[in-house]
């Protein structure tokens, strides 16, 4: 995870449960299955904490509706796919200098909790 700088805001979506297709399986192409998405978001923020305007902020509810709506009308057969997806979504705004997305696919090992996979990006 980069490192916080002065001036700089972390921003966490944390466990976002969605609902996609995701694998290569007959099973998991025909149901759709829960996935659990943790964003993690640096953007600089000092002229949001100066003027205390949503304007001068890295809206993170309209960042997070483009990835609901990415995530579920969609279809991916590899988890790396759709965490990649995700995290170019993401980097689109401009104001990001820093993101890393995690995606959990529950239950997809017998003896797991889940898997995931982690990419980061950075500007």
């Amino acid at each position: 995870m980069a490192q916080l700088q002065p001036g700089m805001a972390r921003i966490r979506v944390k466990d976002l449960r969605l609902r996609t297709f995701i694998g290569i399986n007959e099973d998991e192409i025909v149901n759709k299955q829960d996935v659990l998405i943790n964003l993690t978001v640096l953007y600089p923020a000092l002229e949001a904490v100066r003027d205390n305007d949503i304007e001068h902020a890295l809206n993170y509810r309209t960042i997070t509706k483009a990835v609901i709506q990415h995530v579920e009308g969609n279809r991916f057969a590899l988890l790396e796919r759709l965490t990649q997806e995700i995290l170019d979504l993401v980097m689109q705004n401009t104001a990001v200098r820093y993101a890393e997305v995690e995606v959990d696919k529950p239950h997809a090992l017998r003896f797991a909790e889940s898997v995931s996979i982690t990419l980061a990006g950075s500007r």
